[in-house]
């Protein structure tokens, strides 16, 4: 059987077996957090999103991970549509990390989502959700920001890290729709570089803290799904947006030589997959774990040991019953 689909067949069977797995893994330091993102993408779903946060915080996890997408891109990119997010994220009782997705301020170009000007949103989201260093929830933990240790990436405030029982977590800000390098805006180049820059930036000192730290493992959370590349820039299907990031995470992993974890959503499908290199091979000392969204409401609880240095990653699906 090939590696790839070995390893996303032992996904599947972590994610059935999960109150198995949790008794197995609890070492002293193990710990569980929640991965969701892509939802609610319409008013329908918003009951249903925030009975799933309820189902959440029953499983009193350390922290949730929401990675971006709070809305679908077609809909309006409205300071009253950021209000709601805001209100939603406050349903969460524990400390909710969150990273922006491209629908909500990539996209909000869109007729539908509103003709906003792209950067006007993201300055909003950056006020809105960003302007402390620490998560949101009532009971917040402390995060390190880029913004506050990088001087010359003053602006990333969404980027940041925190560290929980020798595991480190790295938010980074890449999203679909080609990471916003795309030909439907009108000049994404220096928004979208100097970005570029700085989440490459992140990653790499995210991945050499972990080493001067002797951190057992580390977990990063972004929007995008990296290996879309159906977006083109100008005409130019090559124009991948998401490129210098895969290889920043290859290269850091490598050098890390612990377990890697990359969290990720945008393509509304839960698997647990290998993370694929720039020669489309896994590198071996990471995995890809993307959640579900869109229709499908619910989220991924993500079991970790610190202490089992092979695997300290174990999967269990959460789906809204009804």
């Amino acid at each position: 059987m090939p590696a790839a689909v070995l390893a996303f067949a032992l996904g599947l069977v972590l994610a059935s077996t999960g109150a198995t797995v949790a008794a197995e893994i609890g070492g002293p330091r193990a710990f569980t957090f929640v991965a969701l993102g892509d939802m609610p993408y319409r008013e329908a779903d918003e009951p249903r999103f925030e009975a799933l946060i309820r189902r959440i915080n029953a499983l009193r996890p350390a922290v949730s991970i929401h990675v971006g997408d709070t809305k679908s891109g077609s809909s309006p990119c409205t300071d009253a549509a950021f209000d709601k997010t805001r209100a939603q994220f406050a349903l969460f009782d524990h400390p909710l990390v969150y990273t922006p997705g491209d629908n909500e301020w990539t996209d909000c170009h869109r007729e539908r989502a509103g003709r906003f000007d792209p950067l006007e949103r993201l300055a909003r989201l950056r006020t809105l959700y960003f302007g402390e260093p620490r998560s949101l929830g009532p009971v917040p933990i402390a995060l390190e920001r880029q913004a506050d240790v990088m001087a010359e990436h003053r602006i990333f405030v969404e980027n940041s890290r925190f560290q929980r029982n020798s595991v480190l977590f790295v938010q980074v800000h890449v999203v679909g729709s080609n990471n916003g390098f795309e030909s439907t805006r009108p000049d994404p180049a220096e928004e979208f570089f100097a970005r570029d820059r700085a989440n490459v930036a992140w990653l790499d000192a995210g991945f050499a803290k972990a080493r001067a730290d002797g951190a057992a493992a580390m977990v990063i959370s972004l929007q995008a799904d990296l290996w879309d590349i159906r977006q083109t820039h100008r005409g130019l299907p090559s124009a991948s947006g998401f490129i210098a990031t895969i290889r920043a995470i290859e290269r850091g992993a490598r050098a890390f030589g612990r377990p890697v974890l990359v969290v990720n959503g945008d393509a509304h499908e839960f698997v647990v997959t290998p993370f694929l290199g720039t020669n489309l091979e896994p590198v071996a000392n990471v995995t890809r774990m993307q959640v579900m969204g869109d229709t499908v409401i619910g989220a991924v609880r993500v079991f970790v040991d610190p202490d089992d240095r092979s695997a300290p990653f174990a999967f269990q699906p959460v789906y809204l019953i009804e």
